[in-house]
């Protein structure tokens, strides 16, 4: 297991062991949660949900960053809108999506969605 990453326990129940999960696999959650939304490209950095084969799923966590404290979580992404959507609202509808994602899979409590859109991509 890497010594480098930041592990939360989200179980332990006094069983058979823990379950942990690793800050990296809370920013891919959030990543491609964003994808999904209608009205984003790409997360910032170009990646989008279809690359993720080619560039490999730790490519969706460069340009999200998680902060987590005692089971509570804060996500900071920045992403790359298409041209001609309302920016509030996908911006709203990525803090949803991204929220629901996270508090299903992990069980972890989400305080925080920023959603920074850092460009805005126009088709040729």
């Amino acid at each position: 297991m890497a010594e480098d990453r930041n592990m939360y326990t989200i179980k332990d129940d006094g069983g058979i062991g823990t379950v942990k999960i690793a800050d990296e696999v809370v920013a891919v959650i959030a990543g491609l949660a964003a994808t999904e939304v209608k009205g984003v490209a790409s997360i910032a950095g170009g990646i989008t949900n279809g690359m993720v084969a080619r560039k490999g799923i730790k490519a969706l966590s460069k340009g999200v960053r998680v902060d987590v404290q005692d089971h509570l979580v804060t996500v900071d992404l920045s992403v790359c809108l298409e041209y001609g959507y309302s920016i509030p609202e996908v911006g709203s509808s990525v803090q949803e999506k991204v929220k629901s994602a996270i508090e299903n899979m992990t069980g972890m409590q989400v305080t925080d969605v920023n959603v920074h859109v850092a460009d805005v991509e126009v088709e040729a």
